[in-house]
């Protein structure tokens, strides 16, 4: 069955709220005191009660962990414990007022960081200034210009017209001298060509003509065309060895 929860409200009565507020105090001071040992932290509790009673509780470097919570407003154990109390309030109140101070001020950029955006604005500012250059170099943007600064801009853009002519000549120049070359390679060929065909014999002009049609409708290499010329002018002489002719005189008796 769920717990119901009691409303929080002030106790009427001053005897029920001394003893609730002794109870709440130190259970209130425990947990400070466990999140101070535990996690290594800095605690600084102020408690007045009703009727202006002060208590506290201080837990700092300067406090012994050992030594237990330091809690006013009930029997200390001398002096000593209370002037380490005190340090212990007081450090963590000096701390709490100078993180209050700097919390209006805002932690200065490093060097680095100030570097980094220097030069960002440097590269905008140029990147700008060259976009504004091209975009005028294309006709645009130039109602704010002077005189001056028109006729330096076309002198500019002329002097860009004659580097890009001048590239482009020489690469008209480059592709003819290859073409040039290309075609004395294949005048050099076909001068070749023609010296070889000139020494075949005249039985084998026939087969070069021949050939040459074949080579033009099959696209045949000249090593092919050679080879079926010497192949031809071999069978030549092969038929020509084999027919002889022979003579004599008529056999007596026969006439």
């Amino acid at each position: 069955m769920a717990r119901e929860r009691r409303e929080i409200k002030r106790i009427e009565s001053a005897a029920a709220r001394q003893v609730t507020f002794s109870k709440r105090r130190r259970g209130l001071f425990k947990k400070a005191e466990e999140l101070s040992v535990l996690c290594d932290a800095d605690v600084a509790l102020i408690v007045f009660s009703s009727t202006g009673k002060l208590s506290q509780f201080a837990s700092s470097r300067f406090t012994s962990r050992e030594s237990g919570p330091i809690i006013t407003g009930e029997r200390s154990g001398g002096g000593g414990m209370l002037l380490k109390q005190w340090d212990g309030m007081n450090e963590i109140i000096d701390k709490y007022n100078t993180h209050s101070k700097n919390l209006g001020k805002a932690e200065p950029p490093s060097l680095d960081l100030n570097l980094e955006h220097s030069k960002y604005a440097s590269l905008n500012e140029q990147l700008a200034e060259a976009s504004l250059r091209l975009r005028q170099m294309r006709g645009e943007e130039l109602e704010g210009l002077s005189v001056e600064e028109l006729q330096q801009l076309e002198k500019n853009l002329e002097a860009g017209l004659h580097r890009v002519l001048q590239t482009k000549d020489q690469q008209f120049l480059e592709q003819i001298g290859e073409l040039q070359r290309k075609s004395s390679q294949l005048a050099e060929e076909n001068t070749q060509l023609r010296n070889q065909v000139s020494q075949i014999p005249p039985s084998g002009k026939q087969a070069v003509a021949d050939t040459e049609n074949v080579i033009a409708e099959d696209g045949q290499s000249s090593e092919s065309v050679m080879t079926a010329l010497h192949s031809g002018s071999s069978q030549d002489n092969d038929d020509g060895s084999d027919v002889s002719l022979k003579l004599g005189l008529p056999c007596v008796g026969w006439k």
